[in-house]
Protein backbone atom coordinates (compact mmCIF):
# COMPACT_ATOMS: atom_id res chain seq x y z
CA UNK A 1 0.00 0.00 0.00
CA UNK A 2 1.27 3.47 -0.92
CA UNK A 3 1.63 5.60 2.22
CA UNK A 4 3.13 8.71 0.61
CA UNK A 5 3.25 10.52 -2.71
CA UNK A 6 5.74 8.15 -4.34
CA UNK A 7 4.70 4.76 -5.72
CA UNK A 8 6.78 1.64 -5.35
CA UNK A 9 9.77 1.34 -7.68
CA UNK A 10 9.15 -0.62 -10.86
CA UNK A 11 12.73 -2.00 -10.86
CA UNK A 12 15.07 -2.68 -7.94
CA UNK A 13 18.77 -3.49 -8.36
CA UNK A 14 21.25 -4.58 -5.71
CA UNK A 15 24.56 -2.98 -6.66
CA UNK A 16 27.70 -4.57 -5.20
CA UNK A 17 31.31 -3.99 -6.13
CA UNK A 18 34.95 -4.71 -5.46
CA UNK A 19 34.88 -8.01 -3.56
CA UNK A 20 38.57 -8.80 -4.18
CA UNK A 21 38.21 -12.49 -3.35
CA UNK A 22 41.25 -14.76 -3.19
CA UNK A 23 41.48 -18.49 -3.90
CA UNK A 24 40.54 -20.62 -0.94
CA UNK A 25 39.05 -17.61 0.83
CA UNK A 26 42.48 -16.36 1.88
CA UNK A 27 42.37 -13.04 3.77
CA UNK A 28 43.13 -9.99 1.65
CA UNK A 29 46.35 -8.34 2.75
CA UNK A 30 46.60 -11.03 5.39
CA UNK A 31 43.80 -9.39 7.37
CA UNK A 32 40.51 -8.65 5.57
CA UNK A 33 38.03 -11.56 5.44
CA UNK A 34 36.45 -10.76 2.08
CA UNK A 35 34.41 -13.98 2.01
CA UNK A 36 32.77 -13.18 5.34
CA UNK A 37 32.01 -9.66 4.10
CA UNK A 38 30.34 -11.02 0.97
CA UNK A 39 28.38 -13.54 3.03
CA UNK A 40 27.16 -10.70 5.24
CA UNK A 41 25.99 -8.76 2.18
CA UNK A 42 24.09 -11.84 1.01
CA UNK A 43 22.45 -12.21 4.43
CA UNK A 44 21.31 -8.60 4.36
CA UNK A 45 20.01 -8.82 0.79
CA UNK A 46 18.14 -12.01 1.66
CA UNK A 47 15.96 -9.95 3.97
CA UNK A 48 14.49 -8.21 0.91
CA UNK A 49 12.94 -11.45 -0.34
CA UNK A 50 11.77 -11.21 -3.94
CA UNK A 51 12.01 -7.42 -4.21
CA UNK A 52 15.19 -7.58 -6.32
CA UNK A 53 15.03 -7.65 -10.11
CA UNK A 54 18.80 -7.80 -10.59
CA UNK A 55 22.04 -8.13 -8.67
CA UNK A 56 24.83 -6.20 -10.41
CA UNK A 57 28.47 -6.61 -9.40
CA UNK A 58 30.60 -3.88 -10.97
CA UNK A 59 33.96 -5.57 -11.12
CA UNK A 60 37.00 -6.67 -9.16
CA UNK A 61 35.23 -9.82 -8.09
CA UNK A 62 38.64 -11.48 -7.79
CA UNK A 63 41.80 -9.79 -6.54
CA UNK A 64 44.21 -11.86 -8.66
CA UNK A 65 41.85 -13.31 -11.28
CA UNK A 66 42.02 -16.80 -9.76
CA UNK A 67 39.36 -19.28 -10.97
CA UNK A 68 38.58 -20.38 -7.42
CA UNK A 69 37.87 -16.78 -6.40
CA UNK A 70 35.16 -16.62 -9.06
CA UNK A 71 33.76 -19.92 -7.85
CA UNK A 72 33.52 -18.47 -4.34
CA UNK A 73 31.60 -15.48 -5.71
CA UNK A 74 29.13 -17.69 -7.55
CA UNK A 75 28.68 -19.95 -4.54
CA UNK A 76 27.58 -16.91 -2.56
CA UNK A 77 25.49 -15.03 -5.12
CA UNK A 78 23.94 -17.69 -7.38
CA UNK A 79 21.65 -19.02 -4.60
CA UNK A 80 20.68 -15.47 -3.60
CA UNK A 81 19.73 -14.63 -7.19
CA UNK A 82 17.70 -17.83 -7.46
CA UNK A 83 15.86 -17.17 -4.20
CA UNK A 84 15.12 -13.59 -5.19
CA UNK A 85 14.21 -14.44 -8.79
CA UNK A 86 16.78 -11.84 -9.88
CA UNK A 87 19.18 -11.58 -12.80
CA UNK A 88 22.83 -11.84 -11.73
CA UNK A 89 25.03 -9.54 -13.81
CA UNK A 90 28.83 -9.55 -13.58
CA UNK A 91 30.99 -6.67 -14.86
CA UNK A 92 34.71 -6.97 -15.57
CA UNK A 93 37.08 -4.97 -13.34
CA UNK A 94 40.77 -4.19 -13.56
CA UNK A 95 41.71 -6.93 -11.05
CA UNK A 96 39.68 -9.49 -13.01
CA UNK A 97 41.10 -11.65 -15.80
CA UNK A 98 38.94 -12.26 -18.86
CA UNK A 99 39.58 -15.95 -19.47
CA UNK A 100 38.68 -17.27 -15.99
CA UNK A 101 35.97 -14.60 -15.68
CA UNK A 102 34.29 -15.87 -18.87
CA UNK A 103 34.64 -19.53 -17.90
CA UNK A 104 33.70 -19.35 -14.22
CA UNK A 105 31.11 -16.56 -14.10
CA UNK A 106 29.53 -16.52 -17.56
CA UNK A 107 29.83 -20.22 -18.50
CA UNK A 108 31.48 -19.16 -21.75
CA UNK A 109 34.60 -20.48 -23.47
CA UNK A 110 37.70 -18.66 -22.18
CA UNK A 111 38.07 -15.44 -24.14
CA UNK A 112 40.37 -12.44 -24.33
CA UNK A 113 37.70 -10.34 -26.02
CA UNK A 114 35.74 -7.70 -24.06
CA UNK A 115 32.97 -9.35 -22.05
CA UNK A 116 29.90 -7.19 -22.65
CA UNK A 117 26.36 -8.32 -21.86
CA UNK A 118 22.84 -6.95 -22.34
CA UNK A 119 20.00 -7.98 -20.00
CA UNK A 120 16.33 -7.00 -20.21
CA UNK A 121 14.55 -6.27 -16.93
CA UNK A 122 10.89 -5.85 -17.76
CA UNK A 123 11.44 -2.90 -20.09
CA UNK A 124 14.68 -1.63 -18.54
CA UNK A 125 17.82 -2.50 -20.50
CA UNK A 126 20.85 -3.25 -18.33
CA UNK A 127 24.20 -3.15 -20.14
CA UNK A 128 27.36 -4.66 -18.64
CA UNK A 129 30.17 -2.77 -20.40
CA UNK A 130 33.71 -4.14 -20.21
CA UNK A 131 36.30 -1.33 -20.24
CA UNK A 132 39.12 -3.38 -18.74
CA UNK A 133 42.58 -3.31 -20.36
CA UNK A 134 44.37 -6.69 -20.13
CA UNK A 135 47.62 -6.35 -18.22
CA UNK A 136 46.78 -2.89 -16.88
CA UNK A 137 44.73 -1.34 -14.06
CA UNK A 138 43.32 1.68 -15.90
CA UNK A 139 40.21 1.40 -18.07
CA UNK A 140 39.64 2.46 -21.67
CA UNK A 141 36.86 3.03 -24.19
CA UNK A 142 38.43 2.43 -27.58
CA UNK A 143 36.73 2.82 -30.95
CA UNK A 144 35.60 -0.81 -31.12
CA UNK A 145 33.94 -0.69 -27.72
CA UNK A 146 32.35 2.66 -28.47
CA UNK A 147 30.94 1.23 -31.70
CA UNK A 148 29.53 -1.79 -29.85
CA UNK A 149 27.80 0.39 -27.26
CA UNK A 150 26.49 2.76 -29.91
CA UNK A 151 24.90 -0.15 -31.76
CA UNK A 152 23.25 -1.42 -28.56
CA UNK A 153 21.84 2.03 -27.77
CA UNK A 154 20.67 2.76 -31.32
CA UNK A 155 17.17 1.52 -30.47
CA UNK A 156 15.79 2.96 -27.19
CA UNK A 157 14.54 0.53 -24.58
CA UNK A 158 10.91 0.89 -23.43
CA UNK A 159 11.94 2.11 -19.95
CA UNK A 160 15.46 3.31 -20.63
CA UNK A 161 18.94 1.87 -20.12
CA UNK A 162 21.20 1.43 -17.10
CA UNK A 163 24.90 1.21 -17.96
CA UNK A 164 27.09 -0.81 -15.57
CA UNK A 165 30.85 -0.26 -15.84
CA UNK A 166 33.76 -0.78 -13.44
CA UNK A 167 35.82 2.37 -14.01
CA UNK A 168 33.54 5.23 -13.06
CA UNK A 169 33.68 8.25 -15.39
CA UNK A 170 33.66 10.81 -12.56
CA UNK A 171 36.37 12.65 -10.60
CA UNK A 172 37.82 11.43 -7.31
CA UNK A 173 39.41 13.36 -4.43
CA UNK A 174 42.11 10.66 -4.21
CA UNK A 175 44.89 11.91 -6.48
CA UNK A 176 46.57 8.54 -7.13
CA UNK A 177 43.30 7.06 -8.44
CA UNK A 178 43.44 9.53 -11.33
CA UNK A 179 46.23 7.45 -12.86
CA UNK A 180 43.87 4.46 -12.96
CA UNK A 181 40.90 6.35 -14.39
CA UNK A 182 38.86 5.54 -17.48
CA UNK A 183 40.56 6.69 -20.67
CA UNK A 184 38.55 7.59 -23.77
CA UNK A 185 35.88 9.42 -21.79
CA UNK A 186 35.29 11.94 -24.58
CA UNK A 187 34.53 9.03 -26.93
CA UNK A 188 32.13 7.53 -24.38
CA UNK A 189 30.39 10.87 -23.88
CA UNK A 190 29.76 11.11 -27.62
CA UNK A 191 28.01 7.74 -27.54
CA UNK A 192 25.92 8.52 -24.47
CA UNK A 193 24.69 12.01 -25.33
CA UNK A 194 21.17 11.80 -26.67
CA UNK A 195 20.85 8.11 -25.76
CA UNK A 196 18.28 6.56 -23.43
CA UNK A 197 20.88 5.84 -20.69
CA UNK A 198 19.24 7.09 -17.48
CA UNK A 199 21.84 5.96 -14.94
CA UNK A 200 25.46 4.77 -14.86
CA UNK A 201 26.53 2.30 -12.16
CA UNK A 202 30.22 1.99 -11.34
CA UNK A 203 32.77 0.66 -8.89
CA UNK A 204 36.59 0.89 -8.71
CA UNK A 205 36.70 3.73 -6.17
CA UNK A 206 36.03 1.65 -3.03
CA UNK A 207 33.70 4.22 -1.45
CA UNK A 208 30.12 5.26 -2.24
CA UNK A 209 30.02 8.31 -4.47
CA UNK A 210 27.74 10.09 -6.91
CA UNK A 211 28.19 12.51 -9.78
CA UNK A 212 27.23 12.96 -13.40
CA UNK A 213 28.76 12.26 -16.79
CA UNK A 214 27.52 13.58 -20.14
CA UNK A 215 24.43 14.81 -18.30
CA UNK A 216 23.69 11.34 -16.87
CA UNK A 217 23.67 10.56 -13.12
CA UNK A 218 26.48 8.27 -11.95
CA UNK A 219 26.27 6.12 -8.81
CA UNK A 220 29.33 4.37 -7.40
CA UNK A 221 28.89 1.47 -4.99
CA UNK A 222 31.15 1.06 -2.00
CA UNK A 223 33.34 -2.03 -1.81
CA UNK A 224 32.64 -5.14 0.21
CA UNK A 225 36.40 -5.86 0.50
CA UNK A 226 37.72 -2.64 2.06
CA UNK A 227 37.17 1.10 1.82
CA UNK A 228 39.41 3.87 0.48
CA UNK A 229 39.42 6.70 3.00
CA UNK A 230 38.57 10.01 1.30
CA UNK A 231 39.52 11.82 4.54
CA UNK A 232 43.14 10.65 4.27
CA UNK A 233 45.73 13.30 3.30
CA UNK A 234 45.04 14.41 -0.30
CA UNK A 235 48.23 12.90 -1.73
CA UNK A 236 47.83 9.51 -0.03
CA UNK A 237 45.84 6.41 -0.94
CA UNK A 238 44.73 4.61 2.19
CA UNK A 239 42.56 1.49 2.38
CA UNK A 240 40.82 0.77 5.66
CA UNK A 241 39.27 -2.35 7.14
CA UNK A 242 35.81 -0.87 7.62
CA UNK A 243 33.08 1.21 6.01
CA UNK A 244 31.98 -1.63 3.74
CA UNK A 245 28.67 -1.21 1.93
CA UNK A 246 26.54 -1.95 -1.09
CA UNK A 247 23.79 0.08 -2.78
CA UNK A 248 20.14 -0.43 -3.49
CA UNK A 249 19.05 1.17 -6.78
CA UNK A 250 15.34 1.79 -7.34
CA UNK A 251 13.96 2.96 -10.66
CA UNK A 252 10.70 4.89 -11.06
CA UNK A 253 8.89 6.10 -14.15
CA UNK A 254 10.31 9.60 -13.77
CA UNK A 255 13.48 9.10 -11.76
CA UNK A 256 15.61 6.90 -9.55
CA UNK A 257 16.82 6.52 -5.98
CA UNK A 258 20.16 5.13 -4.74
CA UNK A 259 20.47 4.13 -1.08
CA UNK A 260 23.67 2.95 0.62
CA UNK A 261 23.43 -0.07 2.94
CA UNK A 262 26.27 -0.46 5.47
CA UNK A 263 27.53 -3.98 6.05
CA UNK A 264 27.02 -5.21 9.58
CA UNK A 265 26.88 -6.52 12.10
CA UNK A 266 25.54 -3.28 13.52
CA UNK A 267 23.78 -2.64 16.81
CA UNK A 268 20.07 -1.88 16.35
CA UNK A 269 19.12 1.25 18.32
CA UNK A 270 15.58 1.74 17.01
CA UNK A 271 13.10 -0.39 15.10
CA UNK A 272 9.53 -0.37 13.82
CA UNK A 273 8.48 -3.76 12.48
CA UNK A 274 5.93 -4.81 9.87
CA UNK A 275 3.18 -5.00 12.47
CA UNK A 276 3.46 -1.24 12.91
CA UNK A 277 3.40 -0.76 9.13
CA UNK A 278 0.26 -2.90 8.93
CA UNK A 279 -1.29 -0.76 11.65
CA UNK A 280 -0.56 2.43 9.70
CA UNK A 281 -1.83 0.89 6.47
CA UNK A 282 -5.22 0.28 8.08
CA UNK A 283 -5.62 3.99 8.94
CA UNK A 284 -6.67 6.88 6.73
CA UNK A 285 -4.04 9.59 6.00
CA UNK A 286 -5.04 11.99 8.83
CA UNK A 287 -5.04 9.11 11.33
CA UNK A 288 -1.60 8.00 10.12
CA UNK A 289 -0.22 11.46 10.79
CA UNK A 290 -1.80 11.48 14.22
CA UNK A 291 -0.34 8.04 14.98
CA UNK A 292 3.20 8.53 13.65
CA UNK A 293 3.84 12.20 12.94
CA UNK A 294 2.52 14.06 15.94
CA UNK A 295 5.20 14.87 18.51
CA UNK A 296 4.44 13.43 21.91
CA UNK A 297 5.53 15.88 24.60
CA UNK A 298 4.88 15.85 28.30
Amino acid sequence: MQLGRYPAAHTTIAHLSDMHLLAGGAPLGGAADTVAALDRAVDQLDRLGTVLDAIVVTGDIADLGEPDAYRLARAALDPLAERAGAELVWVMGNHDEREPFAAELLDLPPSLEPLHRVVELGGVRLVSFDVSVPGWHHGAVDEARADWLSAVLAEPAPMGTVLAVHHAPIPTPIALMDVLELQGQARLAEVLRGSDVRLILGGHLHYPSAGSFAGIPVSIAGATAYTLDVSAPPRELQGVDGGRSFSLVQLFDDGHLVSVAPLGPNTVISRFDERFLDELSALDPPARLERFSRKRTE
